[in-house]
């Protein structure tokens, strides 16, 4: 007998949600959003219940963060553990032993034959900000080179960083000087009459121009690049582009730092993202799913560069928790006996088979892109035009919360509808979701190319 994991019972929000939902609404901002109006009880593996008891199928996973399921007993039980000993010291105060022991296999995992240091912080906008710190330290340049579409954080340098203006940056200005944005390849988007390999080899070319017409290399500390672009709507480089601005940045001195706070950990089928590309970083931020919902976050990299900086200079009252390297000790303990590498190539390719077929049959899909687990299509209002459909994507994700699935969109253009799954989803519960989001486009959309049906 089918099981379904979705079970909605009464409109959300519910009465115990709509109740806490106007409290939330006299005490919280509004500046903070929310994708659904509706309060957790409890969650476990890929499921979430709310407080009125409505089950939810998640396919966003709180933003990336949740790879290794939530509340995975290896996880909670280290947390127990860390709890009874200590909470906190303060590893500027007393260190403890978990903070090293993190170290040392991040360093290992991380790719380059050289040896590595690792710091350790709260979060991925905090990693950002003091890859930024140690690479001006180390390089003694100040201008830092980001990419278009790209999305870092919300601090002053990483909302800099940031392209998307809303809502992470309007009125919030003036930004951190000596910030530069060079072109990011969009590939659905090239210009028209370009094949992919031009457009690559047109990109490139585009970026080796900026450092000549924006900013001389010499004073640039850093390249920051997200090996697949995240809030800026899944999109992923061609290895060559990848490739050759790594060289480039070996060429002029500058350090490559590569962004894996939403792609490390498994979502695309590997530890870094990085990997598939063949290029060894300078410096990798990590965080989102290296906590499982703990916060922490960290830099790996080279060690003569992590060590320029002085003592006191890097670091924080909470960086690097002992709650935060429990939890993450327990994630990659997780991902080693549960393969979950291997798990999100095949979740990967359930998606991206499915989201074909989807393409096939409904006129306003216009691309669908990913790499590993880290799956999206875009919506449009014409495939040839490829005019954005904002208003088709926020319909579609609020018609799946009304049916049981947690969905996000994201891109420059809030057109891209994007899937953030643990990989410890049960194959019952993919098809399930992947049902629930056909369903619901079907229902906002309602134009079915019928000889494809």
């Amino acid at each position: 007998m089918k099981t379904n994991f979705a079970k909605v019972n009464q409109n959300i929000p519910g009465s115990k949600a709509a109740s806490l939902f106007e409290r939330r609404q006299n005490i919280v901002p509004r500046g903070v959003s929310n994708g659904i109006q509706t309060f957790v009880q409890s969650a476990h593996g890929a499921l979430v219940t709310d407080v009125d008891g409505n089950q939810f199928i998640d396919f966003a996973g709180a933003i990336g963060t949740i790879n290794v399921g939530h509340c995975h007993p290896t996880v909670t039980e280290a947390l127990h553990k860390q709890i009874d000993q200590y909470i906190h010291t303060g590893f500027n105060v007393m260190m403890y032993e978990s903070y090293i022991e993190l170290a040392e296999k991040l360093a290992a995992l991380a790719p380059g034959a050289f040896d590595k240091q690792v710091l350790f912080l709260n979060s991925g906008a905090e990693a950002v900000e003091n890859a930024v710190k140690i690479a001006r330290k180390y390089t003694k340049r100040t201008g830092i080179i980001a990419f278009s579409k790209g999305f870092h954080g919300r601090t002053l340098m990483t909302m800099t960083m940031t392209s998307k203006v809303k809502p992470y940056k309007d009125g919030f200005g003036p930004f951190a000087p000596e910030v530069y944005k060079a072109p990011f390849p969009y590939e659905y988007r090239r210009p028209a009459g370009l094949t992919e390999e031009q457009y690559e080899d047109f990109i490139i070319e585009e970026f080796k121009n900026f450092l000549i017409t924006e900013v001389a290399p010499e004073s640039i500390a850093a390249v920051v690049m997200e090996p697949v672009q995240g809030e800026g709507g899944f999109i992923v480089p061609g290895k060559k582009f990848v490739k050759e601005v790594h060289r480039l940045c070996a060429e002029h001195g500058i350090l490559f730092v590569a962004d894996e706070i939403q792609t490390g950990f498994g979502r695309t089928g590997k530890y870094f993202a990085i990997d598939h590309y063949d290029v060894v970083p300078d410096l990798i931020t990590v965080s989102k799913s290296l906590g499982a919902g703990v916060p922490i976050s960290g830099v790996i990299g080279r060690k003569e560069v992590m060590d320029a900086a002085a003592p006191g200079e890097l670091g924080g009252t909470y960086a690097g928790s002992p709650l935060g390297c429990s939890a993450a000790l327990a994630v990659l303990e997780v991902m080693e006996k549960e393969n979950l590498n291997e798990r999100a190539m095949h979740i990967g390719k359930e998606v991206m088979d499915r989201f074909h077929q989807m393409a096939e049959k409904y006129e306003c899909i216009g691309d669908v892109r990913g790499l590993g687990a880290m799956c999206a299509f875009e919506l449009v209002k014409d495939k040839v035009t490829k005019e954005p459909d904002k208003a088709l994507a926020s319909s579609l994700t609020a018609e799946a919360n009304k049916r049981g699935l947690l969905l996000l969109t994201a891109g420059a253009y809030g057109n891209v509808v994007r899937v953030l799954m643990p990989l410890v989803i049960t194959d019952e519960q993919l098809e399930e979701g992947l049902n629930i989001l056909e369903e619901s486009l079907q229902a906002c959309y309602g134009k079915v190319d019928k000889a494809h049906v």
